[in-house]
């Protein structure tokens, strides 16, 4: 089943409450936290987190574009994130597993993330203790930018092990998703679709989010 996750980076900060109130029909809520380091950009951070928990029910899905992540992986969990995901190429192997394991211990949902370089490879290490694999369609920081297709053969690639696994993990996609590349994204095999200024940059939402889970349905 197709899951849409818009997020908040599109979003109206002087009226947050009503522009997440505006999606609360998606099934996920995407909240990126860039540190200025990993990506060249800053963004929100844990007392915007705490702030969302409060306002809202919905799965929040926390992407952290960060370097050493690790050392925030349980911080963010415990601010009222549901999914923690970070970047495989900013921590070493031990400390990827040890934060995935400590945010299990939390009662949350942990995932990796790659970025459009790096292989679907650098992801199977960890792929049996993931719930959720992201595969960056855009050069991460920041919203707007336009859809690498060299990602979907990389969905495919994870796709592909997932299931001959048997394994219990979502593949989501971030970047330069509409109704044209989210089918692409879905045909080759992902489940989760961010969507920023695609869905914020509408005035309703609703139905935006209702076209690109029926484009990926057929």
């Amino acid at each position: 089943m197709i899951k849409v996750a818009p997020s908040i980076l599109s979003a109206d900060y002087t009226k947050l409450g009503e522009e997440i109130n505006s999606v609360k029909s998606a099934d996920y809520l995407h909240f990126d936290v860039m540190d200025g380091v990993f990506v060249s950009n800053l963004t929100i951070g844990l007392p915007v987190l705490e702030s969302v928990r409060r306002i809202t029910e919905m799965t929040l899905d926390v992407h952290l574009m960060i370097t050493s992540p690790a050392r925030f992986t349980a911080r963010f969990a415990r601010a009222g994130a549901d999914i923690v995901v970070f970047h495989v190429e900013a921590e070493t192997p031990e400390n990827i597993s040890a934060a995935i394991d400590e945010i299990h211990a939390l009662g949350k949902r942990a995932g990796l993330s790659i970025k459009p370089g790096t292989p679907a490879e650098k992801l199977f290490p960890y792929i049996d203790k993931l719930d959720m694999a992201l595969v960056m369609t855009v050069e991460p920081g920041f919203g707007g930018q336009k859809f690498i297709p060299e990602a979907l053969p990389k969905i495919a690639q994870l796709r592909k092990t997932i299931t001959s696994r048997a394994l219990k993990c979502d593949i989501e996609v971030d970047g330069g998703i509409n109704v044209e590349t989210a089918k692409l994204c879905a045909d080759a095999g992902a489940n989760v679709l961010v969507a920023g200024s695609d869905i914020f940059g509408r005035t309703d939402r609703a139905a935006r989010i209702a076209e690109l889970r029926k484009v990926c349905a057929h």
